[in-house]
């Protein structure tokens, strides 16, 4: 890996590829990987309590070295405030579509980004949120940008970005 950045943080659409972009990093860096769903959901998709979640963001955050997948768009600053580089995965939204319908049938098991008892699903609300994350996204982004200039941010909105991004961060 070229880019030297320890704590790198990874959101954007569900289905745009951020847990899969995730695990390869993780497995080419060695940094230690956390996926939020993992931490925000308990057992059978039951919200956790959002202080509790918070809490266990914020040790996440300060540890030394990072990834960070998912979004919870709440505590973004929390993330991109210690992060080195943001990856915003913006994919068009029929691709995500696709793939979170795929993920029911063909998810990679390497890929531990649930907590216990949480099954692949797709619901309405999903869908809503599939559409709705860029323009969620765009009220937090100027703000965090300027506000955090140090940080790298790269938008990836197709598959040209990608391998461009894996070129860099993978090889």
């Amino acid at each position: 890996m070229r880019q030297k950045a320890a704590r790198i943080m990874i959101f954007g659409r569900p289905g745009s590829g951020k847990s899969t972009f995730a695990l390869k990093l993780h497995k080419a860096t060695k940094l230690p990987l956390h996926h939020l769903d993992k931490h925000f959901f308990e057992e059978n998709w039951i919200e956790r309590d959002y202080q509790e979640f918070l809490n266990i963001q914020q040790a996440l955050v300060d540890q030394e070295a990072w990834i960070i997948d998912g979004n919870s768009l709440k505590s973004l600053e929390m993330r991109y405030g210690r992060a080195d580089t943001a990856l915003y995965f913006n994919f068009p939204i029929g691709q995500c579509y696709w793939r979170v319908f795929k993920r029911l049938f063909d998810k990679n098991p390497e890929i531990d980004d649930r907590a216990e008892g949480c099954r692949e699903t797709v619901k309405m609300d999903l869908l809503r949120y599939i559409w709705r994350v860029p323009k969620r996204v765009a009220l937090y982004l100027d703000f965090l940008r300027e506000t955090y200039p140090n940080v790298r941010f790269i938008e990836i909105k197709s598959k040209r970005d990608l391998k461009k991004l894996e070129q860099e961060f993978l090889k």
